[in-house]
């Protein structure tokens, strides 16, 4: 069990039979009036983010989210596999269950996959990817004044904001957090 003043972000807890994940949190002493909590959670099974206060003495059972090493394989529609490096079993998951950042991930790849309780609820792809541009338009010199920027496709058929001088066969570095072009590789 853990009481709402002990909370921390990332900490996951079990809330009227949904898994709840802290995203931020606030201690609130008014100067009037009891002390409370103030959060922002999101729904790890459905991704819904939603805004509570709690008293700080609330307790609730702690919620163990499984996260697994796993290669990904290969699609076939709407299944995405991926292989536990360690019994080599293969996983098929759906689609639906996979965020917009999984854009960024080609096969071979190692995701985290995230359960509660043996049901597979998300994948996690790696912070930072390295993937090769396939298509831009060409830049255009003395257009640089305004920090401009163009579309790029990516090798995952991904399309991103990259600085005017990438070119067709550069390797960028991308977060997949932000879907934002970083460095090139």
């Amino acid at each position: 069990m853990i009481t709402a003043g002990d909370f921390r972000n990332g900490l996951t807890f079990d809330m009227d039979g949904s898994v709840m994940q802290i995203i931020e949190f606030q201690h609130v002493k008014p100067g009037k009036g009891a002390a409370f909590v103030r959060t922002k959670l999101r729904n790890v099974i459905t991704g819904a983010v939603i805004e509570k206060t709690f008293n700080p003495t609330d307790k609730y059972p702690t919620a163990l989210v499984e996260r697994k090493e796993m290669q990904y394989l290969y699609n076939d529609g709407e299944l995405y596999y991926f292989m536990d490096m360690e019994s080599f079993e293969q996983l098929p998951i759906d689609k639906a269950k996979l965020g917009d950042n999984f854009r960024f991930v080609k096969e071979e790849m190692m995701c985290k996959i995230m359960s509660y309780k043996g049901n597979v609820f998300g994948v996690e792809p790696p912070m930072f990817v390295e993937l090769k541009v396939t298509e831009t338009e060409p830049g255009f010199k003395g257009d640089t004044a305004t920090g401009a920027s163009k579309p790029a496709t990516l090798e995952t058929g991904a399309q991103i904001k990259v600085p005017l001088f990438i070119d067709i066969g550069d390797v960028l570095r991308i977060d997949t957090r932000t879907g934002e072009y970083l460095e090139r590789a």
